[in-house]
């Protein structure tokens, strides 16, 4: 794999190329757990004994072909696979000491610590303050107030104040593409998750506006735990402390970024990562 040289990168992207911060040691459990998790549509199975642990406040790159399962287990996260029709499940997701998949678990509660951030921009057809309060909102807060300052806090979050700041109440649509992103990501961060999941989030964006959502990814994991479906491997390389490579619905290696960049334990892996495949 061959990176781009620096000077060719736009503005702000170099200083992304540089190797990742190291993972900390934490001594504390994982933030997430997956054990033994199987995933079904119908008869088709998607994901085959996914075993992985992730760590508060680190990010993770989920990386591999198209239709690897990746997605799928990241929508699995915050339960929203349960949207579609005839979908089964098997084994333990866990966050913290929640399991994600016991009955009664409230799916709204769930979706509020682990919020979502889409391959294509989804603004609401709304003011950019209303979709920044939407889900606030949707959780029962009325208070101007407090809705002002959350919406000026989500978007100072989402390194979008200083551009929308005086067009709150115009439409969200008439914002950039990247723009519109980072207004997705402001509404996620408006619910105060303790998870932001990224599903291929820079996949319709300019070089300029990709950089400017890596940038946000290194400065959001100082307080949150990031996980990116990406199938851009410089990108991954650039942004997670940790990766995981998906094949055909299994796990096949995971580990600091570093070392599946580098050093890959898994041929498959060292195939994917020099581009043989995929």
């Amino acid at each position: 794999m061959h990176a781009m040289s620096l000077s060719a990168q736009p503005a702000g992207l170099a200083a992304l190329l540089a190797p990742p911060a190291a993972v900390p040691e934490r001594a504390s459990p994982p933030l997430i757990r997956v054990k033994e998790f199987d995933f079904f549509y119908g008869p088709k199975q998607a994901l085959f004994g996914i075993d992985l642990e992730l760590k508060e406040k680190v990010v993770t790159a989920f990386i591999g072909p198209s239709g690897c399962g990746k997605s799928t287990l990241l929508r699995c996260f915050n339960r929203m696979n349960d949207l579609i029709d005839g979908v089964r499940m098997s084994g333990s997701i866990k966050v913290g000491d929640l399991e994600l998949n016991d009955p009664g678990v409230d799916v709204v509660g769930v979706r509020k610590r682990l919020g979502m951030v889409f391959q294509k921009s989804n603004p609401f057809p709304k003011t950019v303050f209303e979709n920044v309060v939407y889900g606030l909102r949707i959780l029962g807060e009325g208070n101007r107030s407090r809705l002002e300052q959350a919406c000026e806090a989500s978007l100072r979050g989402a390194a979008l104040w200083d551009e929308v700041k005086d067009r709150l109440h115009e439409s969200a649509l008439s914002l950039s593409g990247g723009q519109m992103q980072r207004l997705c990501i402001a509404r996620a961060l408006a619910v105060e998750p303790e998870v932001v999941l990224m599903d291929e989030p820079c996949s319709a964006l300019d070089p300029i506006a990709t950089a400017k959502i890596e940038e946000l990814i290194f400065a959001l994991k100082e307080r949150l735990t990031i996980v990116i479906v990406t199938h851009n491997m410089q990108q991954a390389a650039r942004v997670s402390d940790e990766t995981g490579f998906f094949m055909l619905g299994k796990l096949v290696e995971f580990g600091r970024t570093d070392q599946i960049f580098t050093r890959p334990r898994e041929k498959m892996t060292e195939e994917y990562i020099t581009g043989r495949f995929g």
